[in-house]
């Protein structure tokens, strides 16, 4: 195998070709690898470069450090651009939604290693990509009803289509899973033990240029096991029954139903959340199911991300969880029946650029 040869790097994203594969690595550990606008485009280019090569035959992904894949993007900066009026915001999700697109309609394997938390953005990293590993230490989530906003990066497409209700779980309590629940909802196809990623590495760079996907799906099923544990699947029926409703009112009233206590927990869960986020969640949700492409749910997300720079829940979800970190966010509208359809509706006014 080719010793490895650095192709570029930069303090956040290191890009480097090794034998076959072109191995970009986030490199921003203390913010877990959260993207930055200059991260995205750097990831960007280093993906048309590898398209280009004809010596690449797949793409690795990984985050350093033993903590994360990539925590999201960095909410910090957005939440700075749409308090000060700049275009950043807007800039970062239109640049990171084409990156996403990229990746899904990428021509050569895409190995996306989801090792650690892999939540918001990295989920946008990775579980467009045609091979995705996760871990025994995968904690994966679309935690944004949390902080004021929606499950973004195409999520609204992903989480649409994973088996029953479990995406509607996932967006609207935005709790984290592990490995076989990511496996169970269609987010990733492999568990690999963290222990053995660098040897997984070493496998798919050993490949030969002409290597196939099926090549590389063969080389990471030789390193695979078992995911255990997962609750999404061992939970289907209830979730299935509460989570069909088409109102977060609907679905609340079920859950409260139940008598189990995986049912409280969910509702006990999603009443921390915003109510308007809750309602605009579900509602993209239901239109992803609906969408052609995933091209589309990227342009309707695109479109509704920069009118929630208007929504005051943003901000305040973001200062509770990030800036004063004191876990406690004041929403307003502070309860469901106070959201009307109206506050709903004026997030899908058309973007005034077009994505693509």
């Amino acid at each position: 195998m080719d010793a490895k040869r650095a192709i570029s790097e930069t303090d956040d994203v290191i890009v480097e070709r090794r034998g076959s594969a072109g191995i970009v690595r986030l490199n921003r550990q203390k913010a877990l690898n959260s993207l930055t606008l200059q991260m995205v485009r750097v990831i960007a280019a280093a993906l048309e470069a590898f398209a280009a090569d004809s010596g690449v035959a797949s793409i690795v992904v990984l985050g350093e450090g033993e903590r994360g894949f990539c925590a999201g993007g960095d909410i910090r900066a957005i939440y700075r651009s749409g308090k000060e009026g700049t275009d950043e915001a807007a800039a970062f999700w239109r640049e990171e939604f084409r990156l996403n697109y990229a990746i899904a309609t990428y021509p050569k394997p895409y190995v996306a290693l989801m090792d650690g938390i892999t939540m918001g953005g990295g989920v946008g990293l990775s579980a467009h990509g045609s091979h995705r590993v996760v871990t025994e230490r995968t904690r994966l989530a679309m935690p944004e009803t949390g902080i004021g906003y929606f499950p973004d990066v195409g999520a609204t497409w992903l989480l649409s289509h994973a088996p029953g209700e479990a995406g509607t779980y996932m967006g609207l309590t935005a709790l984290d899973i592990g490995a076989a629940d990511a496996i169970h909802a269609g987010f990733a196809d492999h568990c690999v033990p963290s222990e053995r990623l660098p040897a997984l590495v070493d496998a798919v760079a050993a490949l030969p240029p002409s290597a196939t996907a099926l090549d590389v799906h063969r080389a990471i099923a030789e390193m695979a096991s078992d995911a255990v544990g997962g609750r999404l699947e061992a939970h289907r029926p209830a979730i299935d029954r509460a989570f069909a409703h088409d109102t977060v009112e609907g679905i609340v009233e079920a859950l409260a139903a139940a008598t189990d206590t995986f049912s409280s927990e969910a509702q006990r869960v999603i009443a921390t959340r915003s109510p308007t986020s809750l309602k605009l969640t579900l509602r993209l949700l239901r239109a992803g199911a609906k969408s052609a492409s995933l091209a589309e749910c990227l342009t309707r997300e695109f479109g509704v991300g920069l009118q929630i720079l208007a929504n005051p829940d943003f901000y305040e979800g973001v200062r509770a969880a990030v800036i004063d970190k004191d876990r406690n966010p004041k929403w307003s509208p502070a309860s469901l029946g106070e959201v009307g359809e109206a506050d709903i509706e004026r997030f899908f006014a058309p973007a005034p650029q077009a994505l693509f």
